[in-house]
């Protein structure tokens, strides 16, 4: 069986978004990424889909290439490794990205890729809208609503569905993302580098249904939910260290005062020390907290540096409403020739 065609450039050149490449992670899929395939393929007929399989047991990459999608494999488990895989070996001027379960409405993919391009955005997020009563597990909305939360404030950005698979991101957001996670933490990672950069970017609501039968969710309710909030909690770290470090510091020095305070007023009233031992802590808390401090404001100053960097990296990359003036005949070549050496822009 051949589950893979080379097709170069990562897809054919005539369509609304330039290039376009859809990406499907996938694990024992085979009940559902047949409809998945058809439904991209319907709506994105200028498209190729890329069904990544994830260590399937079953006939998942038979199935999604007897419906046309272009297999590939990654054998390292996890929907962060894949997505970082596909990212990596993938060109494309759009990017989709929906799972392989048959959930998300694959007809609206068209819609998000041409108000991707008509809007110039780098990052629409199809927001997940139950059509029936079941489509969420139980726990699965409310824990998601908590973390959607978690996210807005530390991160000072309203975010409405950050767990969700279902997204349609430009190259040059594909080509800055560092992929860092290895599972289903990627969608919060992907969610925290569009909020991080602040790339123009929508959320549309998208149809979401229960999984057709034969087909079973690999997300781990609380396993999978507390590995979210850890990333979480370290991506406010990596990403807002001079805050994260200023609060750590802040409750040490709380903490210090809290013991040196009654010692200090002691010697005040008596002009002696008879806490020794408790004044020697609260000497040390209150150099430790200055410590965590100061190391927040060096981290900060790295994170701009890095931050820097990501940009540049950002605008290498034409903007998406620039694709539909290189999606005819000689495209390639147009695009080509403005990468060129010694070319202005």
């Amino acid at each position: 069986m051949q589950v893979e065609r080379d097709v170069v450039g990562g897809g054919p050149v005539g369509g609304p978004g330039g290039r376009v490449a859809v990406v499907v992670p996938c694990l024992d899929e085979e009940a559902a990424v047949g409809a998945v395939v058809d439904g991209l393929r319907a709506a994105l007929p200028h498209a190729v889909v890329y069904v990544y399989d994830n260590g399937s047991t079953d006939r998942t990459a038979e199935v999604a290439a007897r419906h046309g999608a272009v297999v590939r494999f990654e054998p390292r488990p996890g929907k962060g490794n894949v997505i970082r895989r596909a990212f990596a070996d993938v060109d494309a001027d759009t990017y989709v990205l929906i799972d392989g379960d048959d959930t998300y409405d694959a007809s609206a993919a068209g819609d998000l890729v041409r108000l991707l391009v008509a809007e110039g955005l780098d990052h629409v997020v199809g927001t997940r809208r139950p059509d029936t009563l079941t489509a969420y597990r139980r726990g699965h909305a409310a824990g998601n609503r908590a973390l959607n939360s978690v996210v807005s404030r530390v991160f000072g950005t309203p975010v409405t569905d950050m767990l969700s698979g279902y997204r349609v991101m430009s190259r040059r957001f594909v080509k800055s993302f560092p992929a860092i996670s290895r599972g289903f933490e990627v969608e919060t990672e992907l969610t925290v580098h569009a909020v991080n950069l602040r790339v123009p970017q929508r959320e549309v609501p998208v149809g979401f249904r229960d999984r057709p039968e034969g087909s079973a969710s690999k997300l781990r309710t609380y396993r999978d939910g507390f590995a979210i909030l850890r990333w979480i909690l370290r991506l406010a770290h990596l990403e807002r260290p001079l805050l994260v470090h200023a609060l750590l510091g802040a409750l040490v020095a709380v903490l210090s005062l809290a013991l040196g305070l009654p010692v200090v007023v002691e010697f005040l009233r008596t002009g002696l020390v008879p806490k020794f031992p408790t004044a020697i802590l609260a000497s040390a808390l209150m150099m430790i907290a200055v410590l965590v401090a100061a190391v927040g404001v060096v981290l900060d100053a790295v994170h701009r540096a890095s931050d820097e960097a990501s940009r540049l990296v950002y605008l290498q990359y034409p903007a998406p409403h620039e694709l539909d003036l290189r999606s005819g005949p000689g495209a390639g070549a147009d695009r080509d020739a403005d990468r060129a050496p010694g070319r202005r822009r």
